[in-house]
């Protein structure tokens, strides 16, 4: 059994995230990182679906410490996988990782001030211990995508795919494609898949808010051309923050006014003759759920040159010939993509236990939305719903990083979030409507009604509370080391 100071589990971008904090700012701890799969990348590495891309400008989905510098700011995600890669080997990280290490349980021990980590490794099952756990491996399960129970599926006589799991030998050249769903990966799917298919129609049951934006960002191009790199890159990170913070607030504080110019904008795409209230006008607000971005308005294009379409209907059954909507009208097919969402997870649903007690994650309150009440040293990277995942993960393991050096500082072996006499009021982990998250919600930790508790989805009150509030704030540091009981070596590997 080996030992680590932090144990990090995933090596996507929030686990190499990890490495790069611990490395700068924890530089005295040891850590590996425990991938499950094969590759580094976690979700730029698992989907292969035709246009992948972010649906976040890289300049804030990019690490604060290493500017990016490629000209598309809607970057695809072979472009975002190498920048991952790159910085892993740039910086080392990858000599840190044990690729093909699923990790299934996690036990902490009071007493030793410590975590066994046991996983499923490529030889068999492994453990290892920890002073701390990081989970860096995101929030879906990557072994199953969410599939409706469609009447009639097997009766259909071409093929059914899922983006999650993107068939290498899949061929639509010419032939007739439905893409089910509009979020982002459907409305990723349509415009990449019409440059080859026959025809592409997008079937959802109801729209999502659609907005058009540049590619490439002709300022932050100029600034680069202008500034050193990594200054370029920090003035162009935080105007996009604060415009996102701005539009966002907008938003919610006038639902309809914006509504009402993002309905413009969609108009001015596609003219005043296409039917906009059906099929691009969503029941509900702005930022009641994710907004859908479109590079150079790429979906527009696609529906204006007529290669592809939106059709908003339920559907009834599957035909061997394609769909049948409740309409009556029947869609024709030889390829169906089921882009109807995600599986979500809590911690990669590993089994916790504290001092042999089991740990049900759903009945905690989320501290700081990175830890857990009373459970000690044990924290997970979730980015925002509202901005790009790294601004929070940044934050995360920067914060990570200050407990560590706090305990070593103090002499101390745990912290621990702590409720203590407050009286919180729950509520759900995140307000989102859309289906992925409402249906996974029961499982998720609940959020108080106020700090430190509260997740407030804002990037500068985080850097205010994060970065420079205090660490004591709702959380306990506790377990000095047994007096006379020397340290266990950092890099001691214990016998099993």
């Amino acid at each position: 059994m080996e030992h680590f100071d932090v144990v990090v589990v995933g090596a996507g971008i929030s686990g190499i995230g990890a490495g790069w904090h611990l490395q700068t700012q924890s530089p005295d701890r040891t850590y590996v990182i425990l991938e499950g799969r094969k590759a580094i990348g976690g979700t730029w590495d698992l989907f292969r679906y035709p246009g992948i891309r972010s649906d976040s400008d890289m300049y804030t989905l990019g690490y604060s410490f290493r500017p990016w510098t490629e000209a598309k700011a809607i970057a695809d995600g072979p472009s975002i996988l190498k920048y991952v890669n790159d910085t892993a080997r740039d910086y080392g990280i990858d000599k840190h990782i044990r690729f093909g290490h699923h990790v299934k349980r996690a036990a902490w021990s009071t007493p030793e001030a410590r975590w066994t980590v046991e996983a499923d490794g490529p030889d068999g099952p492994v453990s290892f211990t920890c002073n701390f756990l990081f989970m860096c491996s995101g929030y879906y399960n990557y072994a199953h995508g969410h599939t409706p129970d469609f009447p009639d599926a097997d009766s259909f006589k071409g093929r059914v795919v899922h983006p999650q799991f993107w068939p290498e030998d899949l061929d639509y050249t010419g032939k007739q494609v439905v893409v089910i769903g509009s979020g982002a990966t459907a409305v990723t799917l349509v415009p990449a898949m019409a440059e080859k298919a026959a025809h592409v129609t997008m079937l959802q049951r109801s729209p999502t808010y659609v907005v058009s934006r540049p590619a490439e960002d002709g300022f932050a191009n100029w600034l680069r051309r202008k500034l050193p790199a990594m200054l370029a890159y920090d003035i162009t990170r935080w105007r996009n923050v604060l415009f996102q913070m701005f539009f966002y607030n907008l938003a919610r504080k006038r639902p309809e006014k914006t509504k009402a110019r993002i309905l413009d904008m969609v108009r001015e795409q596609l003219g005043p003759d296409y039917d906009v209230a059906t099929h691009f006008t969503p029941r509900y607000n702005p930022w009641d759920q994710r907004l859908c971005l479109v590079p150079d308005g790429d979906l527009f294009e696609a529906i204006k040159t007529g290669k592809a379409s939106v059709v908003t209907d339920k559907i009834e059954r599957f035909t061997p010939t394609g769909i049948k909507l409740e309409s009556g009208a029947e869609l024709p097919a030889d390829v169906i993509v089921t882009a109807t969402g995600l599986e979500l997870q809590v911690l990669s649903d590993v089994a916790f236990s504290v001092d042999g007690m089991p740990v049900d994650l759903s009945k905690t309150f989320n501290y700081k939305g990175m830890m857990y009440s009373d459970v000690p040293n044990l924290a997970s990277s979730f980015g925002y719903t509202n901005a790009s995942w790294t601004l929070k993960a940044d934050l995360t393991c920067a914060y990570v990083c200050r407990l560590l050096n706090t305990m070593r500082k103090r002499g101390l072996r745990q912290a621990t979030p702590r409720i203590g006499d407050d009286v919180l009021t729950p509520e759900p982990f995140l307000s989102f409507s859309s289906g992925y998250v409402t249906r996974a919600m029961e499982k998720f930790p609940k959020q108080g009604n106020k700090k430190p508790w509260k997740l407030y989805q804002n990037y500068a009150r985080d850097v205010l509370s994060l970065r420079f509030g205090s660490v004591d704030d709702g959380m306990e540091f506790s377990n000095p080391a047994p007096i006379g009981k020397p340290a266990r070596s950092d890099r001691e590997t214990i016998a099993a």
